[in-house]
This record gives structure tokens, C-alpha cells and sequence, in this order.
């Protein structure tokens, strides 16, 4: 299917107001489409469901699916990039003069919470409205794909639901068969052009903070686990530190999801005591931000032997369930003709409020930079 016809069943599709999904894997240059084909809400109840999901951060939420057996599939290869238009005007936001006052007390609070209790750290964020000029979400989803090569990018859309858009630097957990993967990404710093750079404390230990919260509650899930080595990675105009970890999982799909999800990098640590600081604190709903999304349950060839000449042992491939999940960060909904993109950053008892602010806005240029 030529991408022209592949964009343009899309744009027809969300015309019909009928339910989407557009996405495109880290380093793939293949996008895939499923387009439902009723406007029912679909959910999922035990994660034995096969489709693409979307779950919302507060896990007291539905997590709403696109079946595979009830949606048209639409694939695409794009080798050589995609024509897109990319305007030169400023976004206009939405005033709103007591938004970095708010921030800065939310920040102080966590940074107090910290130092007085248990908490080790919380996630503290908030986020920004701007008026569109291309309220066309397809096109901002053909600049995401052009601007951000290395990320999960992807358009989602339910006409009972919202429409939300986002190119996300971090994997929520990979499986195949009984094989997963997964990773710790936590601590920021700004991109001025190269990936050697020193590390602070506060960076290290909130990066710690994850990898143990991780292993922990693999440990009494799987086995094999397997941490790999932490590596600075490049995410639009910032770097976060990423430490990659595999096992193999001797319980079900739900239970790692429920054990995993929210990690500390999207929520805190302890979980249960951040969660309740996010919720009576951050003054508004994350929704789907910091939730997670992708595909559930993709039966998928599996061949022995990756060398394709091998017609013996190709023979012997199966079928297994894939599943590839993502942290829904860097990401933005438009309502209204505005877009609202969602920010934040780890909270720890070494932190500066300032410092913290400058942070959220060097995460908002991710989106802002496929608006403008």
C-alpha cells in the first residue's frame, strides 16, 4: 500500500468520526494502521485480549482496546521520509499566569514530602494549552514521525474517548513468547549536541531509584534477569539516562503490567504513597499521560533461524504472542482546536524547584517543535 493511499484511507476514516490507531516503532521505518470498524469501547479485562491498548495512569481506569479481529489493518513502509509541511508561526498559548506559581508549590511540596517521610521520590507534573493552527492531527502525526526517528510515535483517536498524539522514548515491557524486556529511563539533562556528559547525584539516584523498583518486583515474577549496562540516549533536545532489563516470566502478561505499571519514572517510589501524592496534589487529570499503549497479544512467526536460505529449520518456526508496550510520554490531546501537551519530571529530596521547572520546559519543546 503506497503511503499516499495509506494517509489518505486514515484522513477518510477519521472523517467517519470511527476509531484509530497510526503508530510507527522506534527505528522501524513500517507504520501501521488499525481502523475499528464500529464506535463501541472496547476494554480489556485480563490482558488475554489481542489488539492495540490504551490505559490511562490511574489504574482504577479502563484500558481501552482496538481489537485485531475487529479493525481493518493498513501497513505502510516509509523509506525515504514523507512530505510534510512544517509552519513557521509561534504558537499562541493559553494564558495562564499562575501556572509556574502552581508548578513551583506542587515541586515544593514533593521536595518536602521527601525529606519529612518515606517518600523517596514523586513524579510532579502538569501541562500547557495552545491554540492550534493545523488542527489536522494527521499531518502533526507525519511531523512526529519525520522529527523523532528513535521514538514510538503514534496518532489515537476514539470519537467517545479523546484523540491523543505522542512520540514516547521509553518501553513499558516487550514480550515474545515468555520473553520480555524492559527498561529503567529516569534523569534529564538538556542536548547540546553530544552524549558525553556528566551526570549529577540527583540524576543517578533517581536512575537507581527505577532500576531497583523494577528488578524488585521482577524478582517474584520471572527469572533470568538480566541488567544490562546504563547508556546516556538521546530523546528529541534531551538526554536521559537507560538501563535495559530482560528475563524470563514464569507468571501472566496482567501480572507483569500490574506489577510494572506506574514505574517510578511515571509515578514514584514507594508507588502506593506517590500515587496518593499525585492524586490529591497535581490538581488536575492525567488521563492517558504517563499511562501506557501498543500491541497486545500480536501473534507473530517466529522462525529458528534468522537466515531465510535455511529452508530446513524454517520448517520448524511457530507462532508465538508478541506484545510491545509503551510509556505514554511526550505526548499531547487535541480538543477543541488546542492542544494540550503534558510534562513532568522526578521529584527527589535533592532537587531545586527551579531547576525542575526549566526542566518541564525543555520536555514541552519535544511537542511544541511539531506545532509550531
Amino acid at each position: 500500500m503506497t503511503s499516499e493511499d495509506f494517509f489518505e484511507s486514515i484522513h477518510d476514516h477519521f472523517s467517519s468520526e470511527l476509531p484509530f490507531v497510526i503508530y510507527r516503532k522506534p527505528n522501524e521505518n513500517e507504520i501501521k494502521a488499525l481502523l475499528q470498524k464500529d464506535v463501541a469501547i472496547h476494554t480489556v479485562d485480563d490482558f488475554t485480549e489481542s489488539g492495540f491498548v490504551f490505559a490511562p495512569f490511574d489504574t482504577k481506569g479502563d484500558v481501552v482496546l482496538i481489537p485485531f479481529k475487529n479493525s481493518i489493518n493498513y501497513v505502510t513502509v516509509i523509506s525515504n521520509g514523507i512530505e510534510t509541511s512544517h509552519g513557521q508561526q509561534m504558537l499562541n498559548q493559553v494564558e495562564n499566569d499562575n501556572e509556574k506559581h502552581n508548578h513551583l508549590d506542587l515541586v515544593e511540596k514533593a521536595i518536602e514530602a521527601t525529606k519529612s517521610g518515606n517518600l523517596q521520590k514523586v513524579i510532579a507534573s502538569r501541562n500547557e494549552t495552545f491554540n492550534l493552527h493545523d488542527t489536522n492531527p494527521i499531518n502533526t502525526f507525519k511531523r512526529l514521525l519525520v522529527t523523532y526517528s528513535t521514538a514510538f510515535v503514534y496518532c489515537w483517536y476514539h470519537p467517545k474517548v479523546g484523540l491523543w498524539l505522542g512520540a514516547s522514548p521509553e518501553t513499558l515491557l516487550r514480550v515474545k513468547g515468555n520473553r520480555f524486556t524492559t527498561m529503567a529511563l529516569a534523569g534529564t539533562k538538556d542536548y547540546f549536541g553530544t552524549l558525553d556528559v556528566e551526570w549529577g547525584h540527583k540524576e543517578k539516584e533517581e536512575h537507581q531509584l527505577v532500576i531497583d523498583f523494577i528488578i524488585d518486583k521482577l524478582n517474584l515474577l520471572s527469572d533470568q534477569i538480566k541488567t544490562f549496562n546504563t547508556e546516556t540516549v538521546r530523546a528529541g533536545n534531551i538526554l536521559h539516562l537507560k538501563t535495559k532489563i530482560s528475563g524470563i516470566f514464569n507468571k501472566t502478561i496482567k501480572q507483569i503490567i500490574e506489577a510494572l505499571h506506574p514505574t517510578p519514572a511515571v509515578c514514584g517510589q514507594p508507588k502506593k504513597m506517590a500515587k496518593q501524592f499525585i492524586l490529591e496534589n497535581e490538581n488536575y487529570n492525567r488521563e492517558f499521560y504517563t499511562g501506557f499503549l501498543g500491541e497486545l497479544n500480536l501473534k507473530q512467526k517466529i522462525s529458528r533461524n534468522s537466515n531465510r536460505k535455511n529452508i530446513e529449520n524454517n520448517a520448524y518456526s511457530t507462532i508465538k504472542k508478541v506484545s510491545n508496550l509503551y510509556v505514554n510520554l511526550r505526548c499531547m490531546q487535541f480538543k477543541k482546536g488546542q492542544a494540550i501537551i503534558y510534562v513532568g519530571g522526578g521529584i527527589t529530596k535533592d532537587s531545586v524547584a527551579q531547576d525542575e521547572w526549566d526542566e518541564t520546559v525543555s520536555k514541552t519543546l519535544v511537542m511544541k517543535k511539531v506545532l509550531q
